[in-house]
């Protein structure tokens, strides 16, 4: 039954009749008319004067309702749990809003229970944040640093297009601690709301396996049924360096999440690319 309300769904203004579907889908003739049949008797299709199938008021209704109601985080906070529990950190759901990035859902390990910075929280987008946010377009990072203030040095601006590239590349931005910042929680999200650019983490351009990182974050992107960054999933609390191999390690695991919620929140399968 997915499989025929997927291809008209897919063929929005078109209607098919009973020879088109079988074609199409490769089924056989009886099978294919026995799920019509149900289909139309529960109202998810209709069939048509002259024999062909449309889409059904019923699922009309349906997909209103799951519309008004569908968030993202829903399918997202198993994803943010099992995260923050295997890599004993901070799982946190940033939404970019203007020019400021929105808290908008966490998870936390038992070993983070007392993170401070209440869900809600708004701060100032930076350019090592922006790299998760505008890595997938860049004609929209150029547009945002037009108009950000403070802007970013010339230094940390071609820094941030570099780790835009690494980003498209490997599907995660990492993060570094600068020198004097802490490893905790706290002082990540404090640090990350200062009113100025140099805030004390920056996005790596290259990794090497056996080169030892201080990683204060990382992130990574969910994408839209347009393509475009709906919202970046960020862990952090990492109680130790890491290796390359183990930045590599998390990373992936972070993108392969992030993945599975955008292929939910688009609709099907989706690769990360970068838009023209």
């Amino acid at each position: 039954m997915a499989a025929i309300l997927n291809f008209i769904a897919d063929h929005p203004g078109q209607a098919f009749a009973l020879t088109d579907l079988v074609r199409a889908l490769k089924l056989s003739r009886a099978t294919c008319h026995a799920l019509l049949t149900g289909l139309v008797d529960v109202g998810y299709l209709y069939r048509t004067s002259d024999k062909t199938y449309v889409l059904g008021p019923a699922l009309a209704s349906i997909g209103r309702t799951a519309a008004q109601h569908f968030s993202p985080l829903q399918v997202a906070q198993p994803e943010m749990r099992s995260l923050a529990d295997e890599f004993d950190v901070v799982c946190s759901a940033y939404f970019l809003e203007g020019d400021m990035i929105h808290l908008r859902d966490r998870a936390a390990s038992l070993s983070h229970l007392g993170y401070p910075v209440p869900i809600g929280t708004r701060m100032k987008l930076r350019s090592p944040q922006a790299v998760a946010f505008f890595a997938w377009s860049r004609p929209d990072a150029e547009a945002w640093l037009e108009t950000v203030d403070p802007k970013p040095t010339p230094e940390r601006r071609e820094l941030m297009f570099k780790a835009m590239d690494f980003a498209r590349e490997h599907g995660f931005v990492a993060l570094i601690r600068g020198p004097g910042f802490e490893k905790t929680e706290e002082t990540t999200d404090r640090a990350l709301g200062v009113d100025n650019d140099e805030i004390p983490v920056a996005p790596v351009s290259q990794i090497d396996a056996a080169t030892i990182y201080p990683i204060g974050a990382l992130m990574a992107p969910i994408l839209d049924e347009r393509g475009q960054v709906s919202f970046c999933l960020l862990i952090a609390g990492f109680h130790s360096t890491m290796t390359g191999e183990q930045v590599f390690a998390a990373g992936d695991r972070l993108r392969a999440a992030c993945q599975r919620i955008s292929n939910f929140v688009a609709g099907r399968g989706r690769e990360l690319t970068l838009e023209a």
